[in-house]
């Protein structure tokens, strides 16, 4: 299991890179596996203010479609669209080329509220 030390996470299995206002997140390799094969994203939030916990988009798999929750509040600034082609990238690269959304956070101190990567390890252990 894949676990980055220099990301955040959440409890609905999302990542979180962090880079000053700057925020680009991705679902888990965790999540991906659970989900099999990622067959599409919708993601129709670019330009938009979308606050946190709130879903930004839906991830469809051959075994389920799942809901993508905010983990920071902010304005959705760009969307990979390398996905809409390669949507099989968040399985194959989850925290590389598999990157879903990059934000531009309205609250810093919402950040103080993600899992470290301690954490989430002992969430998906439990």
């Amino acid at each position: 299991m894949n676990i980055p030390e220099e990301l955040k996470y959440t409890e609905e299995h999302e990542w979180v890179k962090i880079e000053g206002n700057i925020a680009t997140i991705g679902i888990t390799d965790f999540a991906q596996g659970e989900l099999g094969d990622i067959v599409y994203l919708e993601i129709d939030s670019l330009d938009s203010e979308i606050g946190l916990n709130e879903v930004f988009g839906t991830v469809e798999a051959v075994k389920t479609v799942s809901d993508l929750f905010m983990p920071v509040g902010g304005k959705v600034i760009e969307i990979n669209s390398t996905l809409e082609d390669n949507p099989e990238l968040v399985n194959e690269d989850p925290y590389g080329e598999g990157w879903i959304i990059k934000i531009d956070i309205s609250d810093l101190s919402e950040v103080d509220s993600l899992l470290s990567p301690e954490d989430y390890k002992n969430l998906i252990a439990s």
